[in-house]
């Protein structure tokens, strides 16, 4: 037991050494890796988004999607009515725009 603790012990040692010394291979400037491109602003990242999850939207919402654009639509007066008239996708697409999922 005391051996097995001992080598665990030095195989942490050994990791922690290693983690700070500094790499002896020489990078280019042309093979480091860039900071350039990597972060975006908050705008452009939010309609990236919206793009991708308007184009993974499934054809058919499930039961539970339906029930929860139904408990948005029921709090507006109008969207009820026309819930009820033309259908909850209709409705929530006219008051709320596409739906998120």
């Amino acid at each position: 037991m005391k051996s097995i603790t001992i080598l665990i012990f030095c195989c942490m040692i050994a990791a922690c050494l290693s983690a700070g010394l500094p790499d002896t291979k020489s990078v280019s400037a042309a093979e480091s890796p860039r900071d350039d491109g990597v972060f975006v602003k908050h705008d452009v990242a939010s309609a990236v988004v919206r793009q991708k999850r308007a184009g993974t939207a499934p054809a058919d919402p499930t039961v539970a999607q339906l029930e929860s654009l139904k408990e948005v639509c029921e709090a507006n007066l109008a969207c009820e009515h026309m819930m009820d008239v033309s259908g909850i996708i209709a409705a929530y697409t006219a008051y709320y725009g596409p739906i998120p999922y």
